[in-house]
């Protein structure tokens, strides 16, 4: 069976993004990089919902991801991904399945399939639907040394989740990773 964990990276004050979906605040370097490739090589399938794959599917592929982050880029580009949409009609981005509506019965059986885990990048809301669902069973969270101010919080439940520390990980540039596993059930 396998593992579906969720990865993120937050400000400290919580927030998986700012305003208008901008990310360029996220500290990343050569040691984050060396972590992002072993991460990426554990994983089997990645998990996204529409807004999150739409920027991932748009950034990618392009010859400047390709010339900025060539390891990275191959990975994401030929790993089998799946979006979740209830409005997307197609979805091009290579090695890319649709599921749309409800995906409760789609992601547990792909769960009970052998293989690498899967693993939820970004995708507060898909995430939050999961978290209902009981479905996933790890969080890795990455604090950027930062705080935005304003907004979107990662946890966008209004459900009480009790989580277990299973490990941290200090990097040299200030992030510090949380690894939780979910502990709802």
């Amino acid at each position: 069976m396998r593992k579906l964990f969720s990865f993120n990276m937050i400000t400290l004050d919580g927030l998986f993004e700012g305003a208008n979906h901008n990310i360029h605040w996220h500290n990343v370097d050569a040691e984050f990089n060396e972590f992002a490739i072993a991460q990426l090589n554990e994983i089997g399938t990645l998990l996204f919902g529409r807004v999150t794959y739409q920027m991932m599917a748009s950034y990618w592929p392009t010859s400047e991801a390709v010339k900025n982050d060539p390891v990275v880029a191959d990975l994401m580009n030929r790993m089998p991904k799946i979006v979740v949409s209830k409005t997307m009609a197609t979805a091009e981005w290579n090695n890319t399945k649709l599921i749309r509506g409800q995906s409760a019965d789609e992601i547990s059986k792909l769960k009970k399939q052998s293989g690498h885990d899967l693993a939820i990048f970004g995708s507060a809301n898909l995430m939050s639907t999961l978290m209902g669902m009981d479905l996933i069973d790890e969080h890795r969270v990455m604090v950027n040394p930062v705080i935005l101010g304003a907004g979107t919080p990662l946890f966008q439940t209004k459900d009480k989740f009790n989580l277990r520390l299973l490990g941290t990980r200090p990097f040299g540039n200030g992030n510090v990773l949380l690894c939780y596993e979910s502990n709802r059930k």
